[in-house]
């Protein structure tokens, strides 16, 4: 598994996604014991948000996590009409009771709204005062916001990339790169969709005796400040994704799927889900 650094600890370059967790009870348990599983085979990166089954995912990430908090690096995000001084510390305290915790090691705002920025990271920085979280970061933010955030103290930036969307590789990555700020990447397998369909994806995994979604990990993960958070709730996905951390592609991989999905030649909307 390669590793990557994240505000300021060495994380598993796959973690785990929980977008769709804790709208179904009757997928609890097993949503539960997916992400438990995960932790065991070093998934230890689990990324939820109060926005997921309106608080479902993080009761299902609560109960996982009990008796193994130590494990695990916690990443949660705040919706952006919570962003304010006083909607923040709420909302923060509402997500620390669902997920059985005392403090975040990640806090995220979710995507830009109406709050300004300046009381948003004032927001994060009393919560880091009063150890409720341990850093604060960002989602859904494209070079512009960045550039208008200024702000070393940013951890992360979340944003959506797989093989079939690549245009933040067109700024957004590189800006990134060159502040050795993370990206994490959201919905890395495309959510499981087209894209896994793709032969071209069957045909390098045929060759690595892998599956097409770990070949779109791998790649996901081929940029050492890169780390993928898919969500998976059977155990052979999740033992996959654990497997796809160990997958390294070749060059000439790489320029297969440079053809099938080119890279972006020109700036493009950040794409968002």
């Amino acid at each position: 598994m390669r590793y990557v650094k994240l505000a300021g600890s060495s994380v598993p370059a796959i973690g785990q996604g929980t977008w769709y967790m804790g709208e179904d009870p009757a997928r609890k348990a097993a949503e539960v014991a997916a992400l438990q599983q995960g932790i065991e085979l070093g998934l230890s990166l689990i990324d939820t948000a109060e926005m997921y089954g309106e608080g479902g995912a993080e009761q299902v990430v609560g109960q996982a996590i009990a008796g193994r908090r130590d494990k695990v690096f916690l990443v949660s995000k705040v919706y952006p009409h919570n962003a304010s001084r006083r909607g923040m510390a709420v909302a923060c305290e509402r997500s620390l009771a669902r997920l059985g915790t005392d403090c975040i090691d990640l806090y995220l705002l979710h995507w830009r709204g109406q709050h300004p920025l300046e009381e948003t990271v004032e927001a994060f920085e009393r919560l880091r005062e009063q150890g409720k979280i341990k850093r604060w970061g960002v989602s859904n933010f494209d070079v512009d916001d960045l550039r208008e955030l200024h702000n070393p103290d940013c951890a992360t930036n979340q944003v959506l990339y797989n093989p079939a969307q690549r245009g933040i590789e067109f700024d957004l990555l590189p800006w990134c790169e060159k502040r050795a700020l993370p990206t994490m990447a959201y919905c890395p397998l495309a959510q499981a969709g087209r894209l896994l369909q793709h032969p071209l994806l069957a045909e390098i995994a045929e060759r690595h005796g892998a599956t097409p979604a770990q070949v779109s990990l791998a790649w996901v993960t081929r940029h050492d400040g890169v780390i993928a958070i898919p969500k998976a709730v059977t155990p052979e996905h999740v033992r996959l994704n654990a497997a796809a951390g160990t997958l390294t592609l070749t060059s000439e991989d790489l320029r297969a799927i440079d053809r099938a999905f080119p890279a972006p030649t020109r700036k493009q909307r950040l794409a968002m889900v």
